[in-house]
């Protein structure tokens, strides 16, 4: 299938900030009382990625628990707060090359994702606890992130808008 193929029969829009495209599939009834505010207990979206997009670097205040569904690899890089550690990984079907078919971006935890050179579409599905509100979405700054993890400097380029 085409990613309009997809994007038709999911139903997916632009996502209006990360990049890619989505839909809302599920917010829990429950909900739970935050620093934040109230938010439900969870939700989910369906995300596709497809050449010429990407999920920008930003940040949750909640954990994020990616679901690799179908189409090429994704790398996700990961920046942890305290400024040293970054993390690349790679979400995909091929669990003998150690790719991901789950993965968790814990809270607070810088990331961003792309297709891996050649592909042509990913489909991922997000579940976030406690669910998301976009107050709770916070956009990565080139300049501020590739001052703090010099090193990932030509990814963080790639995954971000500024």
């Amino acid at each position: 299938m085409s990613p309009d193929e997809i994007k038709t029969i999911l139903k997916l829009a632009p996502h209006p900030v990360e990049g890619g495209f989505f839909r809302r599939t599920y917010t829990s009834a429950l909900t739970m009382e935050t620093e934040r505010g109230v938010r439900a207990a969870g939700t989910a979206i369906y995300y596709l990625l497809e050449p010429g997009t990407f999920s920008e670097m930003h940040r949750l205040t909640s954990d994020e628990i990616f679901h690799f569904y179908l189409g090429d690899p994704v790398e996700m890089l990961q920046l942890h707060p305290d400024g040293r550690r970054s993390a690349l990984f790679t979400l995909g079907q091929d669990l003998s090359k150690g790719q991901h078919l789950q993965l968790t971006v814990p809270a607070g935890v810088w990331q961003g994702t792309r297709l891996l050179p050649g592909g042509k579409l990913a489909l991922l599905g997000c579940t976030v606890t406690p669910g998301f509100e976009f107050a709770d979405y916070s956009s990565g700054n080139y300049a501020d992130l590739a001052g703090k993890w010099p090193a990932e400097a030509e990814r963080i380029r790639a995954l971000t808008h500024n």
